[in-house]
C-alpha cells in the first residue's frame, strides 16, 4: 500500500479541471501539479486518502510535446496561471472538452453541438484589473502573489496574465512605499499599515485608478506619494484609500477615500462607454468579453420588438450591450451599488429603453409578470455557483422564447439546463469562450429555445 514520501514511476492519463496530472496506481487517483497527460514521471507521494492521493513530480522520464518548457513555474505554485505549461491549442481543446463533458455527466446531453473554443490573439498580458498582497519577505517589504493553498507570498514582478503598464505601476509603488518606509501587513501579528495594492486600467481608454488598501485611515506623507505616482504615470486619474481594519480574507474594507482625481474610471465594451468604481464587477479581460457579448447578442438573434430581461445585470454591461438592438430591456441586480452604476451607464451611453432595480432576480420577475411585462429573451450570467431551482422556475413561468445563458462555470450550467429541460426548454448551441487563458476557467454562452 502506497504511502507519504514513497516513490513510484506513472504515466499521466489525463487533467484536473484545474489542471493538475492525474495518475492512477493501486486504484487509488493521484493529483500531481505540473504533468501533462502523456508524460511518464518518477512521483513522490505527497499525501494519501481514501480513494485519492496527491503526489509531486521528482523527475520527467518522459515529457508531452504539448508542454510550455518557458513557463516560470511560480505562475504554477500561485495558481496565477494554472495551465501555462500546456500549450495554448491545447488549453483550447481541454476547455470545450470540459464542457462535452459535463453536459454528458450532468445533464444526460450527448448531440449538443459545442463549437470549437473561441481563442485569443495575444493569450498573456490581458487582465486589466490587478489586487496585489503586499507583506514583508526575508526583511524586505514585496508586492507578489501567495503560494495556492497559503498566506506565504511569492515576489512577482511580472504577472504574466496582467497588462504590462499595471505591472510597472505595482513595481513603481511597492519601490516607493519601500522608501517612504511603510510597513506591510503582518497577518500573524495584526500589525503593519498597507495590505494590498488594487489597480484597474481601461483597455481603451488607458486610465488607470489605484487603491492602497491599508489598515488604518493615516498614512505617512502620502500627498508626496501622490504626487510622484502622478508624474510617473500621468494615466493615473483615480488614487483611492481603502480602509480594512479587520482580519479576513476579503480585500476590501467599508470605507474608501478620494485621495487623487476622480472615484471611477472609464472604459469602453462594444461601443458603450462604462464609469468602473474600485468595487464593480467588469470583466477582466475587454478584448475576449467584447467577443463573449456579441454570441450572446448573435444567440439571442434579436429584434426591434424584443424585450429582453438581464437577470444579474451586474453595472449593466450586458443590458446595455443588447438595449441598442430591443423594445426595452429590464435588469435586475442584488447589489444596490451595481444598479446605480447600471443607471448611470445607461444616461452615460443616452439609453432610455434600459430599466434597472435592486431586488432578487425572482421578486423583479414576479412584479414584471404583475405588470404585464412579457419577456421573449432572458440573459442570465450567474456566478459560480449557478442558478438557484427557484429562480429557473420562476423565469421558465414568463415564458421568454429563448433563454441565453452566459455561464463561468460548466458544471453548474449543465445542472441548470438539466432543469430548463424539464420546464420545456431545448438547449440548442453552446460556445465556449477562453476569457482567461492559461489558466482552467473556461466560460461558455448557451442557447436554450422554448420547445
Amino acid at each position: 500500500m502506497l504511502k507519504k514520501n514513497d516513490l513510484v514511476d506513472v504515466e499521466i492519463i489525463d487533467l484536473s479541471h484545474e489542471g493538475a496530472g492525474i495518475a492512477k496506481v493501486d486504484g487509488l487517483v493521484f493529483f500531481v501539479e505540473n504533468a501533462l497527460p502523456g508524460e511518464r514521471i518518477r512521483m513522490r507521494v505527497l499525501k494519501v486518502k481514501k480513494n485519492s492521493g496527491f503526489g509531486k513530480v521528482e523527475e520527467y522520464l518522459s515529457t508531452s510535446p504539448d508542454r510550455n518548457m518557458d513557463l516560470d513555474v511560480a505562475y504554477l505554485r500561485t495558481g496565477i496561471a494554472d495551465f501555462g505549461h500546456l500549450a495554448y491549442s491545447q488549453q483550447l481543446k481541454f476547455k470545450r472538452k470540459q464542457v462535452v463533458d459535463n453536459l454528458y455527466k450532468i445533464a444526460g446531453l450527448k448531440d449538443v453541438e459545442v463549437a470549437e473554443t473561441l481563442w485569443m490573439e495575444e493569450p498573456v498580458a490581458y487582465r486589466n484589473k490587478a489586487q496585489v498582497p503586499v507583506r514583508r519577505v526575508n526583511g524586505q517589504l514585496e508586492t507578489g502573489f501567495f503560494r495556492k493553498h497559503s498566506h506565504d507570498l511569492m515576489p512577482i514582478e511580472d504577472f504574466y496574465i496582467q497588462d504590462k503598464e499595471i505591472d510597472r505601476l505595482i513595481l513603481f509603488v511597492r519601490d516607493l512605499l519601500r522608501r517612504f518606509d511603510i510597513k506591510p501587513y503582518d497577518e500573524e501579528e495584526q500589525t503593519g499599515l498597507i495590505r494590498n495594492l488594487v489597480v484597474r486600467r481601461g483597455h481603451y481608454t488607458g486610465q488607470i485608478m489605484l487603491v492602497l488598501v491599508t489598515t488604518r485611515p493615516k498614512i505617512f506623507r502620502i500627498e508626496q506619494m501622490v504626487e510622484k505616482i502622478v508624474a510617473a504615470f500621468p494615466a493615473v486619474v483615480s488614487i483611492l484609500q481603502n480602509i480594512n481594519e479587520q482580519n479576513t480574507n476579503a480585500i476590501f474594507g467599508p470605507t474608501f477615500r478620494t485621495l487623487y482625481g476622480q472615484d471611477t474610471i472609464e472604459d469602453q465594451m462594444l461601443g458603450n462607454t462604462y464609469a468602473i468604481s474600485a468595487q464593480s464587477f467588469y470583466q477582466v479581460n475587454t478584448v475576449m468579453a467584447e467577443k463573449l457579448y456579441q454570441t450572446a447578442i448573435d444567440f439571442s438573434d434579436l429584434t426591434a420588438e424584443d424585450v429582453v430581461i438581464d437577470a444579474y445585470s451586474g453595472i449593466g454591461t450586458i443590458g446595455l450591450s443588447f438595449a441598442k438592438s430591443v423594445k426595452a430591456v429590464y435588469g435586475v441586480e442584488v447589489i444596490e451599488q451595481a444598479v446605480e452604476d447600471a443607471k448611470k451607464n445607461a444616461q452615460l451611453n443616452g439609453i432610455t429603453n434600459a430599466h434597472f432595480v435592486a431586488d432578487t432576480a425572482e421578486r423583479a420577475m414576479a412584479k414584471w409578470s404583475k405588470e404585464g411585462i412579457q419577456p421573449s429573451v432572458l440573459i442570465v450570467d450567474p456566478p459560480r455557483k449557478g442558478l438557484t431551482e427557484s429562480f429557473i422556475k420562476a423565469s421558465a413561468a414568463m415564458h421568454p422564447n429563448k433563454i441565453t445563458y452566459v455561464s463561468c462555470n460548466p458544471a453548474t450550467m449543465a445542472r441548470d439546463i438539466k432543469l430548463y429541460q424539464d420546464l420545456g426548454y431545448q438547449l440548442i448551441k453552446v460556445q465556449p469562450v477562453d476569457l482567461f487563458p492559461q489558466t482552467h476557467h473556461v466560460e461558455c454562452v448557451a442557447l436554450l429555445v422554448k420547445a
